[in-house]
């Protein structure tokens, strides 16, 4: 297929500065969309591939791809999100969508879904999978008279450096969150987890925690309020390239769940309740970390939280995973107040503690940098007194030398 460069969902990518629609522009439902495509006499079709019509989302222009038997494999179903006019656009375009794909099954337990997260560019101007569903499956319920039904969800994503990919029509987060809740808490957790191990081996060495510990008391008061405190801005720019560039998710969620915990953090700095309705000021532990305007600072001296977060066990898992269509395209409980409320909650917690580990953290490594150096200049001094006594050894054995032979 001439000028189509097939990617595939979930193998990363590098381009130019994403031009996404700003905040302050389109609403969040208007960047959204659903487009169905029906393709009749599909197992007659002897065609290498297939293009749906061109359809508009978000200020965008799409086509869906794709190979009945298969893109560089024989034995799947292969099946991309394209932008139609890419060649047209603007030099250095670039814009993210979210979006879900599904093959139609006579029984919509057993539809197909896949979703996931991808940057639009001009080397990447199509994202899918080469393995979307097994040849030998499609026919099984998926061909209804002949003819297979794809649908297609598609967000265009607007960005902002405080609160990136939030940018979610209500309905199809709530997709989302069935979708990839689990995913999310298993990526923040093992952050925590890592962390909280790395901040616990300075604690069982002995000596180098009593090291650390003189070294932080000893420091003037000034210097303390100084080292325990960093600009929001800062932090999150580096939470950014930590869970979405580094990690490759593939959803939204977990910059959503990391704001989320965020608005936690600033309404129980406040007093008041949470900014978020799904989790109350009363219902967060102790705090690690709060918000004065725009700086993160810690909320206790740094060696009583380190002690505190190394001894404290990890909160128990919530055991109720997502209830609605999963990867694999089977289907459970529809939508609920009490069951969106309860995800919402995990999804706010779980930002919550992510943050507040992830601020304590950097923040140690500040401190724990000027401790180094501190530890550096006094081995440097001992050296330098060592040298000194030594130079002044060899000096006074010379002047006895002098002595004896003037005698």
């Amino acid at each position: 297929m001439a000028g189509v460069a097939i990617k595939e969902a979930g193998a990363g990518g590098n381009g130019s500065l994403s031009t996404s629609p700003p905040y302050g522009g389109p609403k969040r439902s208007d960047l959204f969309g659903m487009y169905t495509w029906t393709i009749y006499n599909f197992s007659q079709i002897n065609k290498r591939e297939l293009r749906s019509n061109a359809f508009d989302i978000g200020g965008y222009k799409w086509y869906i791809l794709i190979f009945p038997r298969g893109c560089d494999v024989c034995s799947h179903l292969s099946l991309f999100l394209c932008v139609a006019n890419h060649d047209k656009l603007l030099p250095g375009w670039s814009h993210y969508a979210q979006f879900t794909i599904a093959l139609v099954n006579k029984d919509p337990k057993k539809s197909k879904y896949s979703d996931t997260l991808h940057r639009f560019w001009k080397k990447e101007n199509d994202w899918g999978w080469k393995k979307y569903l097994e040849l030998s499956k499609v026919q099984d319920g998926f061909i209804n008279d002949g003819a297979l039904l794809i649908k297609a969800q598609v967000q265009v994503i607007r960005e902002r450096v405080d609160r990136p990919f939030r940018s979610l029509a209500c309905q199809y987060r709530r997709e989302l969150i069935r979708v990839y809740l689990t995913d999310v808490e298993k990526i923040c957790q093992r952050f925590v987890e890592e962390r909280m191990t790395k901040l616990g081996k300075l604690l069982e060495d002995t000596a180098r925690w009593s090291s650390f510990c003189a070294f932080w008391l000893g420091m003037d008061q000034s210097d303390r309020h100084r080292l325990s405190r960093e600009k929001s801005e800062s932090i999150l720019k580096i939470v950014v390239k930590q869970f979405f560039i580094e990690k490759e998710v593939k959803s939204t969620l977990v910059m959503d769940s990391l704001y989320s915990g965020l608005k936690a953090l600033k309404g129980q700095n406040k007093g008041k309740k949470s900014n978020s309705k799904y989790l109350e000021a009363e219902e967060l532990p102790i705090p690690i970390v709060g918000i004065e305007k725009d700086t993160f600072i810690l909320a206790d001296d740094v060696l009583l939280l380190l002690a505190r977060v190394v001894m404290e066990p990890l909160p128990p898992k919530d055991k109720k995973g997502p209830q609605n269509h999963t990867k694999d395209g089977t289907v459970g409980q529809e939508f609920s107040k009490d069951s969106i409320e309860r995800d919402e909650r995990r999804l706010t917690e779980c930002g919550r503690q992510t943050i507040e580990i992830f601020v304590l953290a950097h923040i140690f490594s500040k401190i724990e940098f000027a401790y180094q150096e501190a530890v550096v200049l006094k081995k440097q001094e001992e050296l330098i007194r060592e040298e000194e006594a030594w130079l002044g050894e060899i000096e006074k054995k010379s002047r006895r030398g002098v002595d004896k032979k003037k005698k």
